[in-house]
């Protein structure tokens, strides 16, 4: 196949595409979508995008009230995205671990 017949070919196949009507199944989509706050707890940051998530708490953020999602770690904490390591104790694992295997210490 030379150039201008596959030239030819491929708008073929871009006008007939596109000429498709696409529908999209009904009754399947979430309703619920709204604007709502995540906060990183471990650096008191805080975004907001839409979501669907249930929650029971509110914050107000920039003059307005947004449900409130917490997160343990997101992307402006976490070491991959930061490049920094940090240790993110949350409910004192480490010293429930500790605790826990104490008694085998020599």
């Amino acid at each position: 196949m030379n150039y201008e017949t596959f030239v030819n070919l491929s708008k073929k196949i871009k006008f007939a595409h596109s000429k498709k009507r696409i529908v999209m199944k009904t009754g399947i989509h979430p309703e619920n979508y709204r604007l709502v706050a995540f906060k990183d707890m471990s650096n008191e940051d805080i975004f907001i995008t839409k979501s669907t998530v249930e929650t029971k708490e509110t914050i107000e953020h920039e003059g307005k009230e947004y449900p409130l999602v917490k997160l343990e770690i997101s992307r402006t904490s976490h070491p991959y995205y930061t490049g920094k390591s940090k240790l993110v104790d949350t409910a004192g694992r480490i010293d429930k671990f500790k605790n826990k295997y104490s008694k085998f210490k020599k």
